[in-house]
């Protein structure tokens, strides 16, 4: 597939001069916005949530018309100085694609062949030619296996592919891509990722939306909005190595560059780079270097913040008292009855097989697994939004299954969903925030108390008369957050809480469970960030619908449990990945049970530590060497 003929010879496939577009709330979403996309070029756009991102997908994409400014787009021009072509948009609208965060909203149909074909239906393609696109396309993204399937029952990776394809079949010359990864784990997002560079090869021009920072490298040019404008553009290097720039607009540099500056804290004389093998070189040759030179100032390891005390082994643990359990699940059994517009028959689908564990009152529990391996499924069940067909969920004493029982566990236990589009509903963000201690029956006075205080909590105080679907996804899953936190429950079950929102966005919501976690709320988060899971008190992971182990994040993120997690399509904490990879390259690092480093100072920490020692003498080194065996 080339770039549209339409393009000029040396024209640019995206020219925007000057663009502005403001809301009705007048929320100023873009500010004279300039910007020119190469044919064939890969840009990737960064910015904290609110700045704009979102907004300047759909304007390249021709979903919104800017209040002024000029817009050339796949050579038509759509837009003079602020005067709209309709004719235009319609012409360029065919060369170009967007692929949504939320696969969800992009599948229409039933079975994936009939999926992809839709947009070149709706343009009106030859039907001899749309069969050619469709097995072009499923065969781009890897799923002509399923060109049969129900897109419904695929994985979150799976349906991404699928609604890819399909913008792919429309065959465009610019495609937008908005957040691909952000509701998908580790396998999905890499998957998503070599389409996007496949894509690259056969020169497509491409528009990538991401929080991932590490995404960006991957692209030609990177952008960083801020307040609608653009504050930082250039390669990949030259943007990340604006590090005061980027903390400064609430992102972070991506995990090689922090861990060389923590490195260089530490004494240790490495380079401050973002490149992932100039830095594993630079602490090898550090580690080879003659004794003298490996530390500036040797030091002690530092204590580590985040990583929690290795536990008993599992067979030591004594069970805990009833009254200490915040939820228990006793042999869970869970299916989905579906149906098949294909075969005309019904069956079920089983999302959770004999599932059983434990949470522990005032504990933070992480649920890890794949894309479709039960996790949401184990949170409703949790939070009495659905009962189990087999086994049995005591929420506080109080068993979910008989019906008069629900309505208590309800008070008991908060739910944030993963879509928080769907959990909001009110005209404002104060309506909304205030029905849930409204329906506890709380007088007016404590309600605005709770709904004020738990908007400060997450940020959104100011913005209490704005309606919630203005607000971006990050800042709407912190709205429904906000409004979970007003009813003050004893539990709090959040699925993906951190899915959609930036580096800052993350940070403070951790901070935010982190306080609520302190002060005895129990909180259970189903993530994709084994960072994340690294910081909880007990890890629960599943597989295909299967709990497949729990315990502590020592107790699960092991190198001997590494080959296992990859094949779970999961992975380990980045920190701990990394240390693998460095002993493996020569670096004498002790990765045993209760020293192996799930964060990135952690991970400093011991790196600095192995210099160090081994700069006091061979001895010392080749024995921790000898200890540092799986």
């Amino acid at each position: 597939m080339q770039p549209s003929p339409s393009i000029a010879r040396g024209a640019s496939a995206v020219s925007l001069s000057h663009v502005s577009l403001s809301f009705e709330t007048d929320v100023q979403a873009l500010v004279d916005v300039s910007l020119e996309v190469a044919p064939g070029e890969r840009l990737c756009v960064l910015g904290p949530n609110g700045s704009g991102k979102s907004t300047l997908a759909s304007v390249i994409c021709g979903l919104l018309a800017p209040d002024a400014g000029s817009v050339t787009l796949v050579g038509e021009p759509v837009m003079r100085e602020g005067t709209v072509d309709f004719a235009a948009y319609r012409r360029a609208r065919r060369s170009l694609g967007l692929v949504f965060q939320n696969p969800d909203d992009q599948l229409v149909t039933t079975v994936v062949e009939e999926d992809v074909a839709f947009g070149p239906e709706n343009l009106g393609v030859d039907p001899a030619q749309i069969g050619e696109r469709v097995r072009r396309e499923l065969h781009r993204v890897a799923m002509q296996d399923f060109a049969k399937a129900d897109p419904t029952r695929l994985s979150g990776g799976q349906k991404q592919r699928v609604a890819i394809a399909g913008a792919l079949a429309m065959e465009p010359s610019v495609i937008v891509f908005d957040e691909p990864g952000a509701l998908l784990d580790v396998r999905g997002r890499r998957s998503i990722m070599r389409v996007m560079d496949a894509l690259a090869r056969d020169g497509i021009t491409q528009v990538h939306v991401t929080h991932f920072m590490e995404e960006a490298f991957a692209a030609d040019r990177v952008i960083v909005l801020d307040h609608g404008r653009i504050a930082l553009s250039g390669t990949p290097d030259e943007v990340f190595s604006h590090e005061r720039e980027l903390r400064a607009l609430g992102l972070e540099p991506p995990f090689a560059a922090r861990l060389s500056e923590l490195l260089r804290d530490r004494g240790v004389d490495v380079p401050w780079t973002c490149d992932v093998a100039t830095l594993k070189s630079a602490v090898a040759s550090v580690c080879a270097a003659p004794l003298d030179s490996r530390v500036s100032r040797p030091q002690a390891a530092r204590a580590t913040t985040g990583e929690k005390d290795a536990a008993p082994a599992a067979g030591a643990k004594a069970p805990a008292a009833p009254e200490d359990v915040a939820v228990s699940v006793e042999g869970v059994t869970f299916s989905y009855a579906e149906s098949s517009a294909t075969r005309g028959d019904a069956g079920t689908r089983g999302a959770l097989e004999g599932v059983s564990l434990t949470v522990q009152r005032g504990s933070l529990t992480s649920i890890v697994g794949q894309t479709g391996s039960g996790k949401s499924t184990l949170a409703r069940l949790m939070c009495a939004l659905d009962t189990p067909d087999a086994g049995r969920i005591v929420v506080g004493g109080v068993d979910t299954q008989p019906r008069r029982n629900r309505r208590l566990v309800h008070q008991r236990i908060g739910y944030v969903m993963q879509h928080p589009e769907r959990q909001l509903f009110a005209e404002t963000v104060w309506q909304d925030v205030c029905y849930g201690p409204r329906n506890l029956g709380l007088d007016d006075a404590e309600v605005s108390r709770r709904a004020s205080r738990a908007l400060e909590l997450v940020g959104l105080s100011g913005r209490e008369q704005v309606s919630p679907f203005e607000l971006s996804g990050g800042q709407q899953r912190l709205c429904a957050i906000a409004g979970i936190l007003a009813m003050r429950p004893g539990a709090i079950v959040l699925d993906e809480p951190t899915a959609g929102l930036d580096p800052r966005g993350r940070a403070e919501l951790r901070r935010i469970l982190g306080s609520l976690h302190a002060h005895g709320v129990t909180i259970i988060q189903v993530t994709h960030s084994m960072e994340d899971a690294a910081r909880s008190d007990q890890v629960v992971v599943l597989n295909n619908a299967r709990l497949l182990m729990a315990g502590t994040p020592r107790e699960v993120f092991t190198p001997a449990n590494a080959v296992l997690l990859r094949e779970c399509g999961l992975g380990l904490p980045a920190p701990l990945a990394w240390a693998i990879e460095l002993r493996e390259a020569g670096v004498t690092l002790d990765l045993s049970q209760g020293l192996a480093p799930l964060t990135t100072e952690a991970l400093a920490d011991a790196l600095a530590e192995a210099i160090a020692r081994a700069a006091r003498g061979p001895h010392d080194a080749h024995d921790s060497h000898d200890r540092g065996g799986d």
